[in-house]
């Protein structure tokens, strides 16, 4: 089965080289596509000698970017991946191989360690306790990382959710869509780390942003009649 590795990447010049070094090293990734979504710094140049990339004019979100790279790649199963992993990237195999032993139609990376590459503070979990409960509330099932960017799944699962969420909700509207439709999802335990945004003001806009997203992609995948 071809597994195609896609990382959406946005300002990410500092850690891209390492995250795309340690997935060029993973064996069974036959294709590896950057998708530089409207960088500002040096992402393109630094990715380029370790991947194919793909770059968009402007910022247009990460669903967005994951949405134009599906469709300059073609496999049967895709690893989704943060462009800023660094060498933590080197597990991400561990979410493709419960799928090709067909024990699982997605994985998703359950970060059960501290996640901050730069050992500070995550944020409060707000976020992701609000995505959880949209997601039990909608699927009946718990998921206790519904919003991790690294996860691995089946073309037929894409093929059958259609078209990713653009914004930050990308995450939340895809484990949401692919219970809906029946397949299986298994969280992978996994020792990842990357960047913290903190507690701070930056940090806290960020998370304001990303829970109004996500509060919008549970709102829209209740519209398309994914829930009980």
């Amino acid at each position: 089965m071809k597994v195609a590795a896609l990382i959406p990447a946005f300002n990410e010049e500092d850690r891209i080289g390492q995250t795309l070094a340690a997935v060029a090293a993973l064996e069974g990734i036959h294709e590896i596509l950057v998708i530089d979504d409207g960088s500002t710094d040096h992402t393109r140049s630094a990715a380029q000698c370790k991947a194919r990339v793909l770059r968009l004019d402007r910022n247009q979100g990460k669903g967005a970017a994951l949405n134009h790279g599906l469709r300059n790649v073609v496999a049967d199963v895709y690893l989704f991946l943060d462009a800023d992993l660094g060498s933590t990237a080197a597990l991400a195999y561990e979410l493709v191989r419960p799928i090709l032993r067909d024990q699982a139609d997605m994985t998703i990376a359950r970060f059960d360690t501290e996640q901050s590459a730069q050992q500070g503070k995550m944020g409060f979990g707000t976020v992701r306790k609000i995505a959880s409960f949209g997601v039990r509330c909608l699927t009946g099932r718990n998921v206790s990382s519904p919003l991790s960017g690294q996860r691995a799944l089946k073309a037929v699962v894409l093929e059958t959710v259609g078209d990713l969420f653009e914004g930050f909700g990308v995450e939340v509207a895809l484990t949401v869509g692919a219970l809906h439709n029946g397949f299986r999802i298994v969280e992978v335990p996994l020792a990842m780390q990357h960047r913290a945004y903190g507690r701070g003001l930056r940090g806290l806009r960020h998370r304001a942003h990303q829970g109004l997203q996500v509060l919008r992609a549970l709102w829209q995948c209740y519209r398309r009649g994914w829930h009980l």
